[in-house]
């Protein structure tokens, strides 16, 4: 077979000098030789990670200041050039700060206690410190802080909208809803909480809702990739395969080498059973990356559903290699060397090696990998263990294949091999039981025949 979003910064312009970032020294007698004792950690932030300032800082040229950074303000990491960082403001002002005056977010909880002492009725420290406690995993902490935050008053869009997304990861998805909700109406211009309300109604199988968020998020940001990748998740999972398809299209007319889009629309034409699109798909995915042993898994598949098994039976090889604990590969792989139609491509021992790779891969718990351990086993006569393995299919199948498994089963009781359609099978096999069983008796009929006619021309 085949297999949170907050604020962002601005972006800034490339041309923009490199400002050095220092130590704020005005302020109540405070010193920046006082940090230097202070720890750092080892671990520098990556770029895209935010740091948090750690005392207020400038921007300096030669002769001005030309911006200030407050203590807790959060930066985002551009570059990491060892003693310092290369950050981006919130304002899209670019600079160099010494990582000295800046810790990672989840050593920033001390930082946002001071400054929620020092200014008790700021409802704004409680939700940075909340996101420094979610950063460590105190999932209640950072709930407490968003919740005194709001008690506070501070009633801006994104406390709510931050707040939603915990509930929404702690799996409360109506007081996700709400928050988002709540957000949205401080300031509907804001997408970010609408597109955070599409992936929860998501959660709760509520496609159509998410397709409609998501829709008019793609109203605001036109031709936005990611918006349309979710999109077409959602008309996919409601069933509006077409639309899905659309979709793919036009991330693909963009951007022809986005893999993802390629891939997801494969999958969609698999699903279609427009199988000679989807193989035409994952080889154009091939095209981009070769490596990539789930493109080769599903073009392998699609091939097979073409009847091209032997071509099939190279891409599975080629998923293996790439992927030797791919279990899905060696289960489909299986599958075509246990019951192809091409006799000359059937290998019963080997389709049983792979099955049992697959098996043993996923804990002898996948009815797929096991389903295919019982028909490689009955396609070399071993029908007593493929007995034994398909009883654990029909114990182990939910209530649409219960039936399927329960008729195959039946067949390898009986000493026959896997069938596809085992009715249309044993249709076939009964009219040529009959008919093998009519000519026999033919047969018979005419020997007895010839030889009355013998004795009685004697």
């Amino acid at each position: 077979m085949i297999s949170t979003t907050f604020h962002g910064t601005r972006k800034y312009a490339r041309h923009e000098p490199l400002r050095r970032i220092v130590g704020w020294l005005g302020t109540a007698g405070f010193s920046l030789g006082a940090s230097v004792g202070l720890s750092v950690s080892s671990d520098a932030a990556n770029p895209g990670q935010p740091v948090v300032a750690r005392v207020e800082m400038r921007f300096a040229t030669e002769d001005e200041v030309v911006d200030i950074i407050s203590k807790g303000d959060l930066l985002t990491v551009v570059e990491d050039r060892g003693e310092d960082y290369v950050i981006v403001t919130h304002e899209g002002t670019r600079g160099a700060v010494d990582k000295v005056n800046a810790v990672e977010l989840a050593e920033s909880t001390d930082i946002y206690t001071e400054l929620i002492e020092e200014f008790p009725d700021e409802g704004r420290y409680h939700t940075l410190r909340a996101s420094a406690w979610w950063a460590l995993g105190k999932q209640k902490e950072a709930m407490d802080d968003f919740n005194a935050a709001i008690k506070k008053g501070y009633e801006e869009a994104h406390a709510y909208s931050s707040r939603g997304l915990f509930y929404a990861a702690q799996g409360d998805h109506d007081a996700a809803i709400r928050d988002y909700d709540k957000a949205l109406q401080i300031d509907p211009e804001d997408v970010t909480p609408m597109i955070n309300r599409a992936a929860v109604h998501m959660a709760q199988s509520e496609f159509v809702k998410a397709i409609e968020d998501y829709s008019a998020a793609l109203e605001v940001r036109q031709d936005n990739a990611a918006l349309l990748r979710q999109r077409a998740i959602a008309h996919k999972a409601a069933g509006k395969l077409d639309d899905a398809i659309a979709d793919f299209d036009r991330i693909v007319d963009m951007n022809p080498k986005d893999v993802a889009a390629v891939m997801g629309r494969g999958y969609i034409r698999f699903q279609q059973r427009e199988f000679a699109a989807a193989a035409s798909d994952f080889s154009a995915a091939l095209e981009l990356d070769d490596q990539d042993p789930v493109a080769w898994n599903n073009r392998g598949y699609n091939r097979y559903q073409l009847g091209k098994s032997a071509a099939a039976l190279k891409d599975y090889n080629q998923a293996i290699k790439l992927a030797p604990n791919y279990a899905l590969a060696h289960q489909n792989r299986a599958w075509l060397l246990a019951t192809a139609d091409d006799e000359s491509l059937r290998d019963g021992e080997a389709a049983i090696e792979s099955a049992e790779k697959a098996c043993e891969i996923n804990a002898y718990g996948n009815i797929g990998d096991l389903s295919a351990l019982a028909a490689a086993l009955a396609s070399v006569g071993r029908f007593e263990d493929a007995v034994g393995w398909q009883e654990k299919v029909v114990e182990l199948a939910p209530e649409d294949v219960k039936t399927f498994a329960e008729r195959m089963l039946n067949r390898y009781r009986n000493e026959k091999p896997y069938a596809a359609d085992p009715v249309a099978a044993e249709k076939s096999e009964k009219e040529a039981a009959e008919a093998k069983a009519n000519a026999e008796a033919e047969k018979k009929n005419a020997a007895a025949l010839e030889e009355a006619m013998k004795k009685s021309s004697e």
